[in-house]
């Protein structure tokens, strides 16, 4: 059996800490090791990840229209980009599941850590308030913000955009192979590589399908070209 949640979990967390430590051992609860798990807190984090990207894009391109400024906000706050966010915040080791979902890497899959993320915030926001929350969350986006193209080629996905970088300078395009597919049926997990003949370089993405981790992917490779 996992151990309890407030057993694992310190009363301070990215940079926020709790008065209510429950809270935060809650956000960390995946529903396979019981109830009360975060399921609740994600429906809420959901809402409020929203609008604190909305505003943060509101700001940060005073002249984009609505159009790129909905793209924008849907390439933040989907399933890999939060992912990448628990990645940073070291979420994955800290979930409490149930045995089958950890002996699967439950705790390193993009859904389960993407609904952590928006846990955590709903639990934030419950424990401080909504500008304690603000603050506390702004700045895990802020290096994202920073990243985004331009406000007229926001939408395209990673594979399209290396593969334009990759037109545009007359190289080869990428080769994908799929390197380990495991999980169970209904939660598999796919390893991909991304190889390129012209800079020859190789990066790797996990995702919840093939096409998924191809965009992760894709994505490690234009982040990789522009610290070149």
């Amino acid at each position: 059996m996992a151990p309890a949640a407030s057993d694992r979990t310190p009363p301070a967390f990215a940079g926020h800490v709790f008065a209510d430590p429950a809270l935060l051992a809650q956000a960390l609860t995946h529903r396979s090791a019981g109830s009360p798990n975060n399921e609740r807190l994600e429906f809420l984090g959901d809402a409020l990840v929203n609008q604190f990207v909305a505003e943060a894009l509101y700001r940060h391109w005073p002249r984009a229209d609505e159009g790129a400024l909905t793209r924008a906000r849907a390439e933040l706050v989907r399933e890999s980009a939060l992912a990448g966010i628990a990645r940073g915040l070291d979420i994955g080791p800290r979930l409490v599941m149930g045995p089958g979902e950890m002996k699967t890497g439950g705790h390193r899959r993009d859904s389960i850590l993407a609904d952590a993320v928006e846990a955590i915030v709903a639990a934030i926001y419950l424990d401080a308030g909504f500008d304690a929350c603000r603050v506390t969350v702004l700045p895990w986006f802020a290096p994202l913000i920073d990243a985004l193209p331009p406000p007229n080629k926001v939408g395209k996905d990673a594979k399209t955009r290396l593969q334009e970088w990759l037109q545009g300078r007359q190289h080869p395009l990428p080769v994908y192979a799929l390197l380990h597919e495991g999980g169970e049926d209904h939660a598999r997990i796919f390893s991909v590589s991304c190889t390129l003949a012209s800079p020859p370089l190789r990066t790797e993405g996990e995702g919840s399908s093939r096409r998924a981790a191809e965009q992760v992917a894709a994505g490690a490779m234009l982040e990789l070209l522009e610290s070149c």
